[in-house]
């Protein structure tokens, strides 16, 4: 999450001027922030995140510390592979997060029966990655999602329609789970040759090798 500082310059004599800072990471806005108030020149400082809400500095130094300790800047890889013989898919996920001072990398798949073909094999695994966001305990965050179905994308975007009734079903099954969570979800479409860790992950659970597994990255 990146915010946005306003604040109204004081002039002697004059009325103030109102600045407005770019988009900045927590702890630099809080920085600056705590300067301006300590210089005396700035009045009316408050803090914009992403999502429209204003935070006084004493709400910034809270919530920071709060979210220091819970995954955040996270972005999630996605795919899924079918079977059409089995009619299963696999369904591969790759989270990237911060938590405190470090970051960490979670990959998992799923096997799932009774799945009519890959377009709906890709929504499944995008439902799977939410489910795997519900049990880390993410709530109100960006969260950006990555995958090579450009249709699940851009469906979810709301940019392009959905016709088939089973996949209108994932739709709803997956902007459910985005509101339970209370998330912004941010789409990247990805060519398939940057989502092949995604992708190995939903072959190996078509294979019969399920993986979920946590590690810290650097």
């Amino acid at each position: 999450m990146k915010y946005k500082l306003e604040w109204t310059y004081k002039i002697k004599g004059k009325d103030g001027v109102t600045f407005n800072s770019d988009w900045l990471e927590g702890e630099t806005a809080l920085l600056i922030g705590e300067d301006i108030e300590k210089s005396g020149k700035g009045t009316n400082l408050v803090y914009h995140d992403e999502l429209g809400t204003t935070w006084s500095t004493k709400e910034m130094r809270k919530l920071l510390a709060e979210i220091e300790e819970e995954p955040h800047d996270l972005t999630i890889f996605f795919d899924g592979g079918y079977n059409k013989v089995t009619s299963q898919a696999g369904l591969g996920a790759i989270i990237y997060y911060k938590q405190g001072k470090k970051k960490y990398r979670i990959r998992a798949n799923a096997l799932i029966n009774e799945i009519e073909n890959n377009n709906e094999a890709e929504y499944a695994a995008m439902y799977h990655t939410l489910n795997l966001l519900e049990e880390m305990s993410v709530h109100h965050m960006i969260c950006e999602f990555k995958g090579d179905s450009q249709g699940v994308l851009m469906q979810l975007k709301g940019e392009w329609p959905c016709y088939e009734e089973n996949l209108n079903r994932w739709l709803d099954r997956i902007e459910e789970k985005i509101k339970s969570l209370n998330i912004e979800a941010r789409y990247t479409p990805i060519p398939r040759s940057g989502n092949k860790e995604a992708d190995k992950l939903a072959t190996q659970a078509l294979e019969g090798k399920i993986i979920n597994s946590k590690m810290q990255v650097i």
